[in-house]
């Protein structure tokens, strides 16, 4: 193999212009290596731009609606910082005084129930009394006259006056010390938070007073249930056993 070998390099050597020739190819081969790394980097370069390109759109929408959410945030912020706006505070105040309005009409009914109720067991009695039934000791003259004690009392618990809380308080004389100072929106929700208060103030009355009512009527139906027996045991019964007998 070397004795070949040897023998091809003898011959090629005795060839003229042969160094020349191979020096060629390999400029050629340098050139044609080179151009193909050219190429592939030109191509490796478009590439890139290509991919930069497709992805610098959805760069930018990200990159904005980040800014839109932080912009959003901020504006969270500095909203609940500077508080409630103004006509939020004003509809608000509405829909507060228009409950107020119906606690007061609830007030009203009640007084009217409680009148209702007085003049009911005033006649009841009456009615007692003109019939003579009480003035026999019997169970249903004890229960009936029990029952009506009971009754009065719930009914003066609830007729007495009770102080109804009313806001602003005119009583107090420092409440134009405290709310002129104040700037608009500061007042409204100060007139606000009153408000509510005044408002659990006198539900509590309210319901003190319904309650009273309400076992005042059961009450009353009682009453009225035992003066009807009463009334049959006393004057029906009797005639009753007459006809048996007759």
């Amino acid at each position: 193999m070397t004795a070949a070998v040897n023998d091809f390099l003898e011959k090629t050597k005795n060839i003229p212009g042969t160094p020349e020739t191979i020096q060629t190819l390999e400029k050629e081969k340098l050139q044609t290596s080179e151009a193909s790394q050219t190429s592939e980097k030109a191509k490796t370069a478009e590439r890139s731009q290509t991919l930069e390109k497709s992805e610098a759109p959805e760069a930018k929408k990200a990159s904005e609606k980040a800014k839109t959410s932080e912009k959003a945030k901020t504006s969270e912020k500095a909203k609940t910082s500077e508080g409630p706006s103004p006509l939020t505070l004003e509809l608000a105040a509405q829909d507060v005084r228009m409950v107020i309005a119906q606690q007061r009409e609830q007030s009203q009914s009640l007084t009217t129930k409680l009148n209702i109720l007085f003049v009911t067991n005033g006649a009841l009695f009456t009615s007692l009394t003109i019939s003579r039934l009480l003035f026999f000791p019997s169970p249903f003259s004890l229960a009936e006259l029990l029952g009506f004690l009971l009754n009065f009392t719930l009914l003066l618990n609830a007729f007495l006056p009770r102080q109804l809380v009313v806001s602003p308080n005119l009583g107090d004389k420092k409440f134009l010390e405290r709310y002129l100072v104040l700037s608009q929106q500061e007042y409204q929700l100060r007139m606000l938070v009153n408000l509510v208060e005044t408002y659990n103030a006198n539900k509590q009355r309210l319901d003190d007073v319904s309650s009273s009512l309400k076992y005042a009527a059961y009450v009353t139906w009682s009453v009225a249930l035992m003066i009807t027996l009463h009334i049959l045991v006393a004057y029906f019964l009797p005639v009753i056993d007459l006809s048996r007998f007759g």
